[in-house]
């Protein structure tokens, strides 16, 4: 493992003048925050703030509720486990078994925040805060239940953060249980929770995704891309958590190389009206990168969440670039990738990737006629 000290509370480098520890009174373990919280930081549009996440891995029930002798059985010093995740799984939090298994840091409030705008959240800075995760596979999730794990228990997967000789980080895992961590594969750092809260007094489970954001498990959501929500309270009362140091799309073992992040996201709001020409009625999540749009779909059921997703694509082009509904439907077909974003979290997860490279020549927001 490479890395000379863990990413502490409040150590080391801090980005934003506003920083936000994974503190328990600043965290909402297995839920989501609803209209009812109340926000543990209020900021204006355009503010940057620093974040600190805790990955649930080595704080569950059924891996001791004991970060420090989970990863100590692993071979990692006591100064790499995070002292945030000590205090949190030793707490007398009230998360229950019917709770889903993630840290979120908020909710954070964003002034003049309105139900019909949208937040956008764009991703700055990305750092890890130890040099390993997890990935785990637990019995009745994942793609393969009943088949894998093959064994009575639970399975978590120790994985190092590494560095290659042209400096670049990887995770690493061995071929065969016990051995030399061989395999090695690149990060991308991401966060797999980025929400708002959700109206009403009901927190809503973690796990499941929706048009609050949440649980979305996009891997494009690196460093310089940015995410855009729905407001459904005033506030926005925005979160992340979920951090990853990878994941492929699919995240079929249930979890990927689950691990904490301290991260900086910049909170943009974006008018009603600015949002419709731009993007069309937005009902969901909607990601945007340097090289794609991308709408989203989502659904229990993996082809209507496909369905749904394509839906989203064609609103989009109708809105941003004024395309024939028909034309746009040929378009996705010819030129556009619909991935799975994750089959793990019950409801299912599409993203598109829509090139917008593809559109330099069309002015966006401008209806075009034949």
């Amino acid at each position: 493992m490479s890395m000379t000290a863990a990413l502490q509370p409040g150590a080391g480098e801090i980005r934003a003048t506003e920083y936000l520890a994974a503190t328990r009174d600043h965290v909402v373990w297995g839920r989501l925050p609803c209209a009812a919280d109340r926000p543990v930081l209020e900021i204006d549009p355009g503010t940057e703030v620093t974040i600190d996440t805790i990955s649930h891995e080595g704080l569950l029930e059924d891996q001791g509720r004991d970060p420090r002798a989970f990863f100590a059985a692993q071979g990692v010093d006591s100064s790499f486990v995070l002292d945030d995740a000590i205090a949190l799984a030793g707490s007398d939090y009230p998360r229950t078994p019917a709770d889903g298994p993630h840290v979120v840091t908020g909710p954070i409030g964003i002034r003049g925040a309105r139900p019909g705008d949208l937040l956008k959240m764009t991703v700055v800075e990305t750092t890890p805060r130890v040099p390993y995760g997890v990935i785990s596979n637990r019995h009745g999730k994942g793609a393969l239940v009943g088949e894998l794990p093959a064994a009575e228990a639970n399975v978590s997967i120790f994985a190092e953060l590494q560095h290659t000789l042209d400096g670049l980080q990887v995770g690493a895992l061995p071929l065969v249980p016990g051995g030399e961590p061989l395999v090695r594969f690149p990060l991308r750092p991401f966060l797999g929770i980025m929400g708002v809260a959700v109206a009403g007094d009901v927190r809503p489970h973690s796990v499941p995704p929706g048009a609050h954001g949440g649980n979305i498990d996009i891997n494009l959501l690196t460093v310089g891309s940015s995410l855009y929500l729905p407001v459904q309270v005033p506030g926005a009362l925005a979160y992340v958590g979920d951090p990853h140091f990878a994941q492929g799309d699919g995240e079929v073992a249930l979890t990927a190389m689950e691990a904490s992040l301290r991260v900086t996201v910049r909170f943009d709001l974006v008018p009603q009206d600015e949002a419709v020409a731009s993007f069309g009625e937005l009902v969901g999540p909607m990601a945007e990168t340097s090289e794609f749009l991308v709408p989203t779909g989502m659904d229990e059921d993996l082809d209507v969440a496909v369905q749904n997703c394509v839906r989203a694509a064609l609103a989009l082009l109708e809105a941003r670039y004024g395309m024939d509904r028909a034309l746009a439907y040929a378009y996705l077909s010819a030129a556009t990738d619909f991935d799975i974003s994750q089959v793990v979290d019950i409801v299912k997860g599409v993203h598109a990737r829509v090139r917008v490279a593809d559109f330099a020549g069309v002015a966006a927001g401008v209806k075009h006629r034949g």
